[in-house]
């Protein structure tokens, strides 16, 4: 953006920090009439308090993200789960059709994490098999040698 198109000419030249303290009128469209009434109303006398200004920053803020906003017809859709394997394995697949599989019916057997996290319990009994304790290496138990190998 050329900022000479958007300030008025006896502003032509000046830096940007120079024009942000400017007066309103340095911007085009905004004479002495809209400058005063700008001071009456919300106070501001410079393009800097102009732009602080909470209605200016919140208008910008909402004309933001309307631009990028999804309307509801484009937003994220629900699918069902038999509807998303089938995308991504279809019961057409010749593997499937030739064993006869279409769908899993039964979880696999799995260990109850809440019992036995990360198999803890055969991790213990090894432990107690090979050297007689069943938390090796943690802050309750005791150093203890248990040999070399």
């Amino acid at each position: 953006m050329n900022i000479n198109e958007i300030v008025n000419e006896q502003f032509h030249g000046k830096s940007l920090r120079e024009l942000v303290d400017s007066p309103l009128t340095a911007l085009k469209g905004i004479g002495e009439k809209e400058a005063k009434a700008l001071q009456e109303g919300f106070g501001v006398t410079t393009i800097r308090q102009l732009s602080q200004l909470k209605f200016i920053t919140h208008a910008v803020a909402i004309e933001m993200m309307a631009s990028v906003e999804h309307s509801p017809s484009t937003g994220p859709k629900e699918t069902l789960l038999d509807e998303a394997v089938e995308m991504t394995f279809p019961a057409s697949d010749p593997i499937s059709v030739d064993s006869g599989i279409t769908r899993i019916e039964v979880a696999p057997d799995k260990v109850d994490a809440s019992r036995d996290h990360q198999s803890a319990g055969a991790i213990a009994a090894h432990n107690q098999e090979a050297c007689g304790q069943t938390n090796v290496g943690t802050r309750e138990t005791e150093p203890k040698d248990i040999g070399t190998a």
